[in-house]
């Protein structure tokens, strides 16, 4: 039995570097030899030193620490404390992830640091008053999503939305959807299946936590140089709140004092001239719909819709209407 614990000396010491140290906190000789008594396994400190080279031959990063006595940490880990803080607010950030998904991941993610780390991260996570999902089915749905793309099969779903009573009620009538999904797409805390329509040669998007009863079909996903050739950078940079549209260029009369939003948007490559130390000409590609313009109008006079003159006029007719409304 002596000699089986042996065996599994190495592997006890390396969980034990991996789970109680990091670069702030570490553990001396003897805390090792009592670490590993207490797991049955006699150790030295002759032993342990040998271990620990035969560690970093292996290729872990074993560092001596300055305390008082030397103790001994694991220093190179898949990710640092800040990146994990990082990425576990992502997670609890995410809109299409349930409480209790979220805290789950959360949890995984915490673990691939020293119980230090997680206890500290723990304490910083903030959730109050972030909105969730209330069911794990789009953790299901993107899953099968990813799945039918892969098979390439058209899927099946019911789309709903909320009605006065803040209840979800199937769209036209509660009929079957039958779609070749293209790709997944994440936005503004929702994920969004873009879909390829035959009938109207279109790429309608869909909110994956409003599909009800999807199911991959047998039915071969349609094919064609135009989902070949699908760009989703490009549909997500032309698209607001993923509200399809007519791909539209435009130009946009800008003001120095909003060009940062206009580069969030559409990115820094985006095509502009500078007019003056103030005013920009600037050329893009939207969705033109009224989620675009809504957007347009929060710059106020910071930013003039130039070109086409009938998106323009249009444009113009949705402001009255707005102000009519009053």
């Amino acid at each position: 039995m002596a000699s089986e614990s042996q065996k599994l000396k190495l592997l006890y010491l390396m969980k034990m570097l991996y789970e109680r140290t990091d670069e702030e906190h570490g553990l001396t000789c003897p805390q090792i030899i009592e670490g590993l008594a207490e797991l049955g396994i006699e150790a030295e400190r002759k032993s342990v030193y040998r271990d620990l080279d035969a560690l970093r031959d292996f290729g872990f990063v074993i560092v001596k620490l300055p305390t008082r006595p030397v103790s001994y940490a694991l220093a190179n880990r898949t990710f640092s404390a800040a990146e994990l803080m990082l990425l576990i607010d992502a997670v609890q950030s995410s809109r299409f992830l349930t409480q209790r998904m979220a805290n789950r991941l959360s949890t995984g993610l915490s673990s691939l640091g020293s119980m230090h780390q997680a206890a500290a991260l723990s304490k910083n996570v903030h959730v109050e008053g972030r909105i969730k999902m209330q069911n794990e089915s789009v953790f299901h749905h993107v899953d099968t999503l990813h799945e039918a793309i892969r098979r390439r099969r058209k899927v099946a779903f019911r789309y709903v939305k909320h009605n006065v009573d803040k209840r979800p009620t199937p769209q036209h009538d509660g009929r079957t959807y039958r779609e070749t999904p293209v790709h997944l797409i994440y936005s503004e805390g929702c994920y969004y299946l873009i879909a390829y329509n035959e009938k109207h040669d279109s790429f309608p998007s869909y909110r994956v936590d409003r599909m009800q009863g999807l199911r991959i079909t047998d039915e071969p996903a349609a094919r064609n140089k135009r989902v070949a050739t699908f760009d989703a950078n490009a549909y997500s940079a032309r698209t607001f709140s993923m509200f399809g549209g007519e791909a539209t260029p435009v130009t946009l009369l800008v003001n120095e004092s909003v060009m940062s939003a206009i580069i969030d948007r559409f990115g820094k490559d985006v095509e502009s001239t500078a007019l003056d130390a103030t005013w920009a000409r600037v050329h893009a590609t939207v969705a033109a719909s009224p989620i675009f313009f809504g957007w347009l109008a929060q710059f106020g006079t910071a930013v003039r819709l130039e070109a086409p003159t009938s998106l323009a006029q249009k444009y113009a007719s949705y402001l009255r209407e707005i102000a009519d409304s009053y």
